[in-house]
C-alpha cells in the first residue's frame, strides 16, 4: 500500500539559508493494509517529519512516496486532494485541532463541505453515525458541544471519526496518546487496534518504546533522521540487534526493581 523509497529531508537553514540541515535521510519502510507499523525515536530522531512528509505537509528533498503503484510524493492540485481522500492525519494535541469558538463537530462539516458536497442530508446523517460508531462515540454526547467540554479522548476520537468520513486505507497517528491520561491511552490504542483489524494501515508514531510495542507488527528504529533498525516488532524488542536499539530498551523502567541512578 504505502512504501518509502529512500526519503530524505534537508531544510535550508541560517541567516540566507546558507547551510542544510540534514532532518531525515535516505529512509525506507513500508506499511500494508491491516498492519500497525511503529516509527520509533527520540525527540528530534525526524519521526514527525516522516509523518508530514507521508501526510504531504512537508515536501520530499530527495527519495519517493509510492501509495498503491504510485509515486504521490509530488502531487498537487486535485491530485493531492484525490490522495489525501486516502491518507489522514491525527496529531500529538487534539485541542490545538479544534477552534475554541466553533463547536467541536465543525470538523466533520468541513470535510462535507469539501469531499462530498453533493450528499444529501440524510445521507450525511448515516455516514456521520458510522463514522462515531467506528469510534465508540455517541453522537448524542459529542455533536453540537464545544471543545472545552469534551474529554482529549473524546477529541481525539472525534479526529479519528473525521479520517473515517473518508474511507481511508492509511491513518498516521504521530504521538497521539502522549497528551491523554493513562485510562484514555488504553482506549484509544483498542479502538487503533480494531481499525486495523477492519484492514486500516496505520504508522504508529512515537517515543514510548512500551506503546510501540503494545500495537504493532512491525517496528521502525530511527536516531538522527536514519533508520537504524526494522523487522518484526517481537524480533526488534527481543534481540535487537543495534547498540542504539539495546540502549533505548535498557532505558524503560521496570516496575518491578528501582532504577539504577548510578
Amino acid at each position: 500500500m504505502l512504501t518509502l523509497e529512500a526519503i530524505s529531508k534537508v531544510y535550508k537553514v541560517g541567516a540566507f539559508g546558507g547551510r542544510e540541515l540534514t532532518a531525515v535521510q535516505e529512509v525506507s519502510f513500508a506499511v500494508g493494509p491491516g498492519e500497525v507499523v511503529s516509527l520509533i525515536g527520540e525527540s528530534g530522531s525526524g519521526k514527525s517529519t516522516i509523518g508530514r512528509m507521508v501526510l504531504r505537509l512537508a515536501s520530499v528533498t530527495k527519495g519517493r512516496i509510492v501509495f498503491d503503484g504510485t509515486d504521490v510524493s509530488r502531487h498537487t492540485g486535485a491530485r493531492l486532494k484525490a490522495y489525501r481522500k486516502k491518507v489522514q492525519g491525527v496529531f500529538q494535541d487534539p485541542f490545538s485541532s479544534y477552534n475554541p469558538i466553533f463547536k467541536a463537530d465543525r470538523v466533520l462539516h468541513m470535510i462535507r463541505d469539501s469531499f462530498f458536497p453533493g450528499v444529501s442530508a440524510s445521507q450525511w446523517r448515516t455516514k456521520l453515525e458510522e463514522s462515531l460508531d467506528a469510534v465508540r462515540l455517541d453522537p448524542g454526547q459529542v455533536l453540537g458541544k464545544y471543545p472545552h467540554q469534551l474529554s482529549g479522548g473524546q477529541l481525539q476520537r472525534l479526529l479519528i471519526a473525521r479520517a473515517l468520513l473518508l474511507d481511508i486505507e492509511l491513518l498516521v497517528a504521530d504521538e497521539i496518546i502522549s497528551m491523554l491520561d493513562a485510562s484514555t491511552r488504553i482506549d484509544v490504542l483498542n479502538l487503533l487496534a480494531e481499525l486495523k483489524e477492519r484492514g486500516l494501515g496505520i504508522l504508529f508514531i512515537t517515543h514510548d518504546l512500551s506503546l510501540g510495542h503494545y500495537l504493532s507488527d512491525r517496528s521502525v528504529i530511527l536516531r538522527r533522521g536514519e533508520v537504524v533498525e526494522i523487522g518484526p516488532t517481537t524480533e526488534v524488542f527481543a534481540n535487537p540487534k543495534h547498540d542504539y536499539t539495546k540502549m533505548l530498551l535498557a532505558s524503560v523502567p521496570q516496575l518491578h526493581r528501582k532504577w539504577d541512578m548510578a
